[in-house]
């Protein structure tokens, strides 16, 4: 009976705080529905890294260091960038730039809605966090959880778990954060806004197969520490596009972006250890998350505003804030608000444009970033 019990001596009450904090997140994937594929396997990994002298993770039993298998899969598959590698290639599966394609301005929204990341690294730095840890930071203003994991990860931050749950967390608080930012900086005669289409509605095939190749090669010469995640996002598009790799691309799109899924989520847990989470840093950081992605939202908008001051045809500047990259989640977000105050105002095809040039621009900023402070 008392080996039975003898591992309760071991507890301690930081080790219970992180199970509420799993239990939390599970709560949220399922009752709330909040990016349940990611916050269920960091959530129930988080419990698990926390029972203490299991094995799950490394740790010393009765004098001998033990080699845990989440480090196991964390130094296999995060470590080396491989998970949010291989990720990028079924998100890239998933993406149809048609409607980028058929409107290329909207790579202009996905451009200004990252002054959210470049604006919270500089917040974040004079708050005292290390320029690297202020880096790792600051991308979660990505929205785009596997380049807030490349990122943090490239630069050994000592917050990759909170960077993490804050990164996924947020991306599920889109309709929640954005519709509230962007009603207390627009009118509403610029809300009912109606957008000409661009008359517009396909592309060629060759055009299709062109777009990954040569966005590849730009940001290969612009800004080439994105390539490894620019490069595999275009790579997972082109098989979607080429016309010949169709089982391929369904591959990619279901069982190699669940699978990676499912390891990234359990195998980030092990950076969810209570003396790794529990710091007062980490509320700042969830707060520094929450202004990243403000002031994401706000750079959107303001351009469309600022657009407007000189367009002919106006922009409705909501769409501004779908250049995030928290696909396709914004865009449905901002669709949504334009039918609210107008009811026949058909936001979708503009937003998406917006949202999949973001989705680029998320990542092109993750290089940059890198560039800069690396």
């Amino acid at each position: 009976m008392e080996v039975i019990f003898e591992n309760l001596l071991n507890l301690e009450l930081q080790h219970v705080v992180m199970w509420v904090i799993g239990g939390v997140l599970i709560y949220l994937a399922i009752k709330k529905d909040m990016e349940p594929t990611l916050l269920l396997p960091i959530g129930f990994g988080t419990i698990l890294v926390n029972l203490p002298l299991t094995g799950a993770v490394t740790q010393i039993i009765d004098g001998v260091k033990e080699i845990g298998i989440i480090d196991v899969l964390y130094n296999a598959g995060i470590a080396n960038e491989l998970f949010p590698i291989l990720l990028f290639v079924g998100i890239g599966a998933m993406i149809d730039f048609t409607p980028l394609l058929t409107n290329p301005r909207m790579l202009f929204f996905g451009a200004a809605a990252q002054f959210g990341i470049f604006f919270t690294l500089s917040l974040a730095a004079l708050l005292g966090f290390d320029i690297k840890d202020a880096a790792s930071i600051a991308i979660i203003g990505a929205a785009d959880g596997p380049t807030s994991i490349f990122v943090a990860n490239y630069f050994n931050s000592k917050y990759t778990g909170a960077i993490i749950v804050a990164a996924y967390s947020y991306m599920a608080l889109v309709p929640i954060i954005q519709p509230f930012v962007i009603r207390r900086i627009t009118t509403r005669n610029e809300r009912l806004i109606r957008m000409q289409n661009t008359g517009k509605t396909t592309v060629s095939p060759t055009t299709k197969i062109l777009f990954p190749i040569i966005i590849t090669v730009i940001a290969g010469v612009m800004a080439p520490r994105s390539v490894a995640l620019v490069g595999f996002l275009m790579f997972g598009n082109l098989i979607r596009e080429c016309g010949v790799l169709k089982i391929l691309s369904e591959t990619a799109q279901k069982e190699l972006a669940n699978l990676i899924t499912i390891l990234l989520g359990i195998t980030i847990s092990t950076k969810m250890q209570a003396e790794l989470f529990l710091r007062k840093e980490t509320i700042l950081i969830l707060c520094l998350g929450l202004v990243a992605f403000i002031f994401d939202t706000v750079g959107g908008v303001l351009l469309g505003k600022f657009i407007n001051l000189f367009a002919k045809n106006k922009i409705n500047p909501m769409i501004g804030a779908a250049g995030i990259s928290a696909f396709p989640m914004s865009a449905r977000v901002i669709h949504k608000m334009g039918l609210k105050e107008d009811p026949q105002n058909f936001l979708l095809m503009h937003a998406v444009g917006a949202n999949v040039a973001g989705q680029i621009a998320s990542v092109i900023a993750g290089g940059l970033i890198i560039s800069l402070v690396g």
